[in-house]
């Protein structure tokens, strides 16, 4: 197990020190995360051999959350702490830095998946401001990339445990896998013409390329406010010219601006997109970063005239206590 013991020589205290050996070798890996989604799929790649505890509460903006003084402990504590990166958790960062523990690892995901020259940026983070869409785990491709570096460090930090982290990930490889081809399958439903979209806030532009969607924009400003009577009307008149079928508000924003683009622009408003905001419950088979995609395909394809037929047969719970 992790983190083996030193001993000690003196004859008197052989026994306290070999239960004190035990006790540090069978410790659990402790690894922090940051938005739900992430902290979903180191969960099905460490499985119940690692401490696991997910710092950012679902349905808040992780765009502008700061650690409180407790979580910053947490932090500190941690054996490993596992974030997006692409400048999303700033926060988490600082604390890791300053922390001075040299023994604090951190993996940044979406770093190590994509480079530089394939970031993105748009109306919602554009490119003077310096800050990359972070959004990368909406696109099922890059969130196996994901379980490959989570399982890649598990192994790197917990030898002891490599079996059972490669086991994990291959079942969960094999579940997003599943995934992504559904996705796939389902967009082609939708008819091309209406293969567009419109949300609140522009998490889905790494998704769209992959599945063959186009993101005609995005309500919320850089900001992360409310848009300008000038931005309002730039938005109703895309939407107008492009034909787009439905406007997708977000969980996590809510705002009156979507009501009055759809109303003016003449078209159905969705208020149920999910970036990072997992449903149901947590124990619920659905409470898991593929059970947001499922439901996420669900509310955006049949908006826009397609089927998930594709989908039905997808188990979303979580696969690590899985056979």
């Amino acid at each position: 197990m992790y983190a083996a013991g030193g001993g000690n020589n003196n004859s008197d205290n052989t026994i306290s020190s070999s239960v004190a050996e035990d006790n540090v070798s069978s410790r659990k890996l402790n690894v922090v995360t940051s938005v739900a989604p992430i902290t979903n799929i180191v969960r099905n790649v460490g499985g119940d051999r690692i401490e696991l505890t997910g710092i950012v509460p679902e349905g808040v903006n992780s765009h502008t959350f700061e650690l409180t003084p407790s979580d910053a402990v947490v932090v500190r504590g941690a054996d490993l702490v596992i974030i997006n990166g692409l400048h999303l958790e700033v926060d988490f960062e600082r604390v890791v830095d300053a922390a001075g523990n040299p023994n604090l690892q951190l993996l940044k995901l979406a770093d190590n998946t994509i480079t530089s020259d394939q970031w993105v940026f748009d109306f919602s983070f554009p490119e003077e401001e310096g800050d990359p869409n972070p959004h990368l785990w909406l696109n099922v491709q890059h969130a196996m990339k994901y379980a490959e570096l989570v399982r890649d460090k598990l192994i790197e930090m917990d030898p002891a445990n490599s079996d059972y982290y490669s086991s994990n990930a291959k079942k969960y490889l094999a579940l997003l896998e599943e995934l992504d081809q559904g996705i796939m399958q389902s967009v082609q439903t939708v008819p091309p013409d209406n293969r567009k979209l419109v949300t609140y806030h522009d998490s889905w532009a790494y998704f769209a390329p992959r599945y063959g969607m186009t993101v005609i924009g995005a309500v919320q400003p850089s900001d992360f406010g409310e848009p300008t009577p000038q931005e309002v009307a730039r938005i109703i008149e895309q939407i107008r010219a492009e034909g787009v079928p439905a406007i997708f508000a977000s969980e996590v924003f809510p705002s009156k601006v979507v009501d009055q683009i759809a109303r003016e622009a003449n078209v159905q408003i969705v208020e149920t997109l999910r970036d990072d905001d997992l449903p149901g419950e947590p124990g619920d088979p659905e409470n898991t970063y593929v059970g947001m995609m499922v439901a996420n395909m669900n509310t955006m394809l049949t908006s826009l005239g397609g089927n998930t037929d594709a989908l039905e047969g997808i188990d979303p719970s979580n696969t690590y206590t899985r056979s």
